[in-house]
């Protein structure tokens, strides 16, 4: 097994010595309850606190990779973290953000989804005993016995407020069921449910969850008139506003099955100049003092940090290997003669050479997601073979083709992949 040793150091405070100061100052903070009580409370190591990740795909995702940073910090720190796997609010399905209703997942889907989740926090939290720890809500949620719930809880919640909430005011217009107007009720028992049995006293998330975790700390002081803090992280965009993560195929996702680590790698290589500072203070442990230097680049100065950048978040997540293996392959691509030995390889038979269809054999390849779509890329002038542009459906391989023992194609600007004649 690869040493990971390096991917989450002992502990990196930036010349800080409270945990809240490394986190205001790399730029995760987006809004706090209690700023002050909440620092105060961290003065003091071992504390709990809990963010939470609903499996509601079976990966992890860019965006949940900065709470997974957040988590790494804390514990270095000397905090205990839990990381809260929401087999049991997955049931519902979270509304923020949402413009319909989540698909209902059966259990068997959540419970794999789980599995799955954690091996991934692993990469950078530690679960062995009495450092870090993994729950899941299903243990107690779905104990629940419903009237006596909302006879406990539903008494403390006003639905007047609950409706000014950002999470449900965008759904009102589209239609709100009754099933996710109940995710607010279950995030906040949650809460209530550590802080009684955990002591846990700190909740971290997202910024789009600041109402959901607000009414976790709320229900705490109703019940027991006690101090809990809610901290929400800024959300990472693109210099434009839109989320930082979307790629032609989806979210970024932290499977290697779902994006390959070289499609990883491309992304942050490619990022615009003015968030490359900011995306390695949050994604990478690159100490502060290091990246106040690259603040003071601009222009062409920034790519070698961009390939920096593309390396680390690369090796977090995939390793040295996948990360050095991505970094040769895009200079080769892009640096050198438009080849590379690492990139995606497919076999042609010399005998099926005349008579396969190019885009035929980029559909059963997986080149192309479908026929449909690989006729709007021709169409649209983004295939390529040999860096001569395809202009035609029924273009056929040709012997020519390969007159170098194999033959080149390129999908849009940064998509190659090698197509090798075999007898």
């Amino acid at each position: 097994m690869e040493d990971r040793s390096y991917i989450r150091p002992d502990h990196i405070m930036d010349g800080c010595t409270n945990v809240l100061d490394v986190l205001v100052k790399r730029g995760y903070l987006a809004q706090c309850n209690d700023l002050e009580g909440l620092h105060d409370y961290l003065d003091t190591p071992g504390r709990r606190f809990y963010i939470g990740f609903d499996p509601t795909a079976n990966s992890l995702h860019i965006g949940h990779f900065l709470q997974m940073m957040v988590i790494a910090h804390m514990q270095s720190a000397g905090h205990h973290p839990i990381a809260l796997i929401g087999g049991g609010t997955a049931m519902i399905g979270d509304p923020t953000g949402r413009t319909d209703m989540r698909p209902i997942m059966t259990r068997e889907t959540i419970d794999e989804h789980q599995s799955q989740f954690v091996d991934q926090l692993g990469l950078l939290v530690d679960f062995s005993e009495g450092h870090g720890e993994s729950l899941n809500n299903a243990d107690w949620l779905m104990k629940l016995n419903y009237l006596e719930f909302l006879r406990e809880i539903g008494t403390h919640f006003s639905v007047n407020h609950m409706l000014s909430a950002e999470c449900y005011k965008r759904r009102l217009e589209e239609g709100l069921t009754f099933l996710e107007f109940n995710y607010m009720l279950l995030q906040a028992y949650d809460f209530l449910h550590l802080f009684e049995t955990c002591d846990c006293r700190i909740q971290f998330g997202g910024d789009d969850q600041w109402s959901n975790l607000l009414a976790g700390s709320d229900l705490i002081r109703r019940k027991h008139r006690a101090n809990a803090y809610v901290t929400t992280f800024k959300l990472l965009t693109n210099a434009d506003g839109t989320k930082m993560g979307k790629t032609a195929n989806g979210a970024l996702w932290l499977d290697a099955k779902k994006t390959s680590p070289f499609e990883f790698y491309q992304y942050w290589r490619n990022i615009e100049d003015v968030k490359v500072c900011e995306t390695m203070s949050l994604l990478t442990f690159t100490p502060y003092e290091e990246i106040e230097e690259y603040q003071k680049l601009e222009g062409a100065e920034l790519n070698p940090i961009k390939k920096l950048l593309a390396w680390r978040i690369t090796a977090l997540i995939h390793g040295r290997e996948a990360a050095d293996a991505a970094q040769k392959q895009a200079e080769e691509l892009f640096e050198g003669q438009g080849r590379s030995a690492l990139m995606p390889s497919h076999t042609l038979r010399r005998s099926d050479l005349s008579d396969t269809k190019l885009i035929d054999f980029c559909v059963d390849a997986k080149i192309f997601p479908s026929k449909g779509e690989g006729r709007r890329l021709i169409q649209q002038g983004g295939v390529y073979l040999n860096e001569m542009a395809i202009d035609s459906f029924d273009r056929c391989f040709e012997a020519s083709d390969f007159e170098s023992g194999e033959a080149i194609l390129r999908r849009g600007k940064k998509k190659h992949y090698r197509i090798v004649i075999e007898d």
